[in-house]
């Protein structure tokens, strides 16, 4: 690809060039990871490592109870980790209907009965022990380090942990945790997070045991019973992450590499399937035609993942199915270019996150992501280790009546996820390692970035720059306000609901991208590290 390297947008970000390079959301993560490569280790070392300090340097959005998935090229081949949670055993639709009302249609949004088992830890040890190079214990050290004697707070985290207080402030653990002087740390101001330093540790010591059958485990069930919660040791001591194959999908002469559902990557994948039925690159880039194309795709992409996807075992399609080419080439033609539409789902049977990236000069790049999920996620937090408990368990059904009964809460079952990382390829050989954070924009990042780059050959940071929108439900759509007015008024007369957002923190995610300029050692890569977070890609 010859990028185009003139940025047309208001940036404080150049791209990266280096042959070993980290691209995260906080600049602490990334010398984290940078620290690992120049110890000896690999990409894998690295974001182990990012991901355990951005633990602590982020919390706003992951945390030591996390969930987690990565895509990993190892050289030769691509391999995909699921670590996320499974309910609790004592999880059931009668459990939560009996506790919150026969109208209850999900688990609540926040506290106790939000927290399905925390897959990252176990997600750190399979990566480390499958492909990583360093002793694992070595991989923790910033995080120990940065937790114990703590780091000054950054503008748009604070941002984001200010917003938080009100509504989390009651939750257990959460004001001894994170509101150290009675309220939300200020801007410079210095925060430490010793309880976590001591989980951190724990883990180091035993690679993982303590959290899911040691000391851990038992604090954490303690804590859940303590506030009415059904989660056990014995959850957390049966949890396995899964390794899984990607899903693929073509898209301009490139294939874009997805983990398949529980997770939502394949919205993403559908969106690219029905644009590519259109030239979009004889539009222009920031254009009303095809911004409307990219919207109108990314409606009918989600109208199917709502009803369709949930655990693997429990949907009635296959992903296979949802990417067939004649099914979306059918929906394809749904798509009016002068109107905006309410799509509903088609039928296709036949008959608060973090992503960062790592790649190294021997070619192992890796794609991650983690997440508490809706910002600080159940705003619990067991305080004798400081594990901030996310609240997965909101993506589950209560209702069996529901939009998508596959979807409905039982015991050790894994709910409907946001979280995904991307993996781009050419002709089987990797391309680039990226993903964008923020709930159900992040299917809507990975199509506006790739349709940027693949398209229109707009360079990383610039695909990372420009202007996004957000779709939400019906005809509404969330824009940036730099967006190009005329594009706005354009779209807003075909039908649109466009709401223009000052706040890009809160609507239109963040991304981190590592492309593969050539041979890793010689050439390296090329990294960029979105704007709309406090980030940093950093290399050498």
């Amino acid at each position: 690809m010859n990028f185009n390297y003139a940025n047309p947008y208001t940036s404080t970000r150049l791209p990266v060039f280096a042959r070993n390079v980290v691209s995260t959301s906080h600049p602490l993560a990334a010398q984290a990871g940078l620290r690992m490569l120049q110890k000896g280790g690999n990409a894998v070392d690295a974001a182990i490592a990012a991901a355990a300090a951005i633990t602590i340097t982020e919390p706003v959005s992951n945390g030591l109870g996390s969930d987690a998935f990565a895509i990993l090229w190892d050289g030769k081949e691509l391999h995909g980790l699921n670590a996320s949670g499974r309910a609790p055993q004592g999880w059931t639709p009668e459990y939560f209907q009996r506790k919150y009302g026969a109208a209850a249609k999900t688990p609540p949004k926040r506290g106790i009965d939000s927290v399905t088992v925390p897959g990252a830890v176990a997600g750190w040890v399979a990566l480390s022990e499958r492909f990583g190079k360093l002793p694992f214990a070595a991989l923790l050290e910033p995080a120990i380090e940065i937790a114990e004697r703590g780091y000054l707070m950054p503008v748009v985290v604070q941002q984001k942990w200010a917003a938080a207080t009100a509504e989390l402030q009651g939750q257990p653990g959460f004001a001894q945790s994170f509101l150290p002087w009675g309220r939300a740390p200020q801007v410079g101001e210095l925060f430490q997070f010793k309880a976590a330093a001591r989980a951190l540790r724990a883990i180091a010591q035993s690679k993982g045991e303590a959290y899911y059958r040691g000391e851990i485990a038992q604090a954490l069930e303690k804590f859940a019973a303590g506030h009415g919660g059904a989660l056990k040791a014995s959850d957390l001591a049966a949890y396995q992450p899964e390794w899984v194959q990607p899903l693929a999908r073509n898209y301009r002469g490139y294939t874009l590499h997805e983990i398949p559902p529980n997770g939502q990557g394949i919205a993403a994948q559908i969106a690219l399937g029905i644009l590519d039925q259109f030239e979009l690159a004889g539009h222009p880039v920031d254009g009303v035609d095809s911004q409307h194309l990219q919207i109108e795709a990314m409606k009918l992409a989600f109208a199917d993942v709502y009803r369709y996807v949930a655990e693997p075992s429990a949907m009635e399609v296959t992903p296979a199915q949802m990417l067939d080419d004649a099914y979306l080439a059918a929906r394809a033609r749904l798509i009016d270019m002068n109107k905006a539409q309410d799509f509903k789902a088609g039928n296709p049977v036949k008959g608060g996150t973090i992503y960062l990236s790592a790649a190294d000069e021997n070619g192992m790049m890796v794609s991650f992501i983690q997440s508490n999920y809706m910002g600080f996620g159940s705003g619990c937090v067991e305080p004798t280790f400081g594990i901030s408990l996310q609240n997965r368990g909101h993506g589950f059904s209560v209702d069996p009546q529901g939009l998508n009964p596959a979807n409905l809460v039982a015991p050790g079952k894994r709910p409907f996820h946001t979280i995904i990382p991307a993996f781009l390829t050419q002709n089987g050989q990797p391309v680039m390692s990226f993903g964008v954070m923020g709930g159900n924009m992040q299917p809507q990042g990975h199509l506006q970035t790739l349709v940027r780059m693949l398209d229109y050959g707009q360079n990383p940071q610039a695909a990372c720059d420009a202007p996004r929108w957000r779709y939400n439900a019906g005809l509404n759509i969330n824009v940036e306000a730099s967006m190009n007015p005329a594009t706005v008024q354009g779209l807003i007369a075909r039908g649109h609901q466009m709401e223009v957002i000052n706040d890009s923190y809160q609507d239109f995610g963040a991304g981190q991208f590592i492309w593969r300029a050539g041979d890793p050692k010689v050439q390296g890569y090329v990294a960029a590290s979105d704007a709309r977070r406090d980030g940093l890609a950093a290399g050498f």
